[in-house]
């Protein structure tokens, strides 16, 4: 079965499980919950995030976002995961791993969102650290990555906290909201 379709079964697996959370790949039936929280969190994220499109929280740009994401699954490049509040089933944001690299790096990135109303209150390190032992368990990673803004703490003391340390600084790293930005620089060696 194609990575695509996989996304449309009643159980498309794997399911990563923490104590508050528990992620899983999105489902087309995800898009109304995601684009009210994308929504309602717009400018909770914006500054942290690429630009958004015009047309980003469409149900037609979403299903382009499910392709992008099948493909990536596909060449086993990237995991795209939605994160759930193990409490009530509620969706409140996302973890992806992504620029997965085989051969002798055997490494990959983490990237991850949450929406506002859920902000702070744990429920991101919890993510972060299921999909930190997905990656160092399940696809067998050396290493992963992850960079924030200097002036998002909160981002940084997920990271520090789920056990990632700071690298380094790279000037004009990413372009978010439109403008080059600078970023911390965090990683993470799996336990021999």
């Amino acid at each position: 079965m194609t990575a695509f379709l996989r996304l449309f079964q009643p159980d498309p697996g794997p399911r990563l499980e923490g104590d508050k959370v528990f992620l899983r790949l999105p489902r087309l039936h995800d898009y109304k919950p995601w684009a009210e929280l994308r929504a309602q969190s717009a400018a909770f994220l914006k500054p942290w995030e690429p630009t958004w499109p015009e047309d980003d929280l469409t149900r037609q740009a979403y299903r382009a976002r499910l392709a992008a994401y099948a493909r990536e699954l596909e060449l086993g490049e990237a995991f795209p995961f939605f994160m759930f509040r193990r409490d009530d089933g509620a969706l409140i944001g996302g973890v992806r791993l992504f620029h997965i690299r085989r051969g002798v790096a055997q490494c990959g990135v983490m990237g991850y969102w949450i929406g506002q109303p859920h902000a702070r209150q744990g429920y991101m390190q919890d993510g972060v650290r299921a999909a930190v032992a997905f990656a160092f368990g399940e696809l067998g990673l050396h290493r992963l990555e992850a960079a924030c803004m200097p002036e998002n703490q909160p981002s940084a003391a997920v990271l520090l906290k789920s056990g990632f340390s700071e690298e380094g600084y790279a000037p004009a790293y990413l372009k978010i909201n439109g403008e080059w930005r600078d970023h911390r620089l965090f990683g993470m060696v799996a336990r021999s």
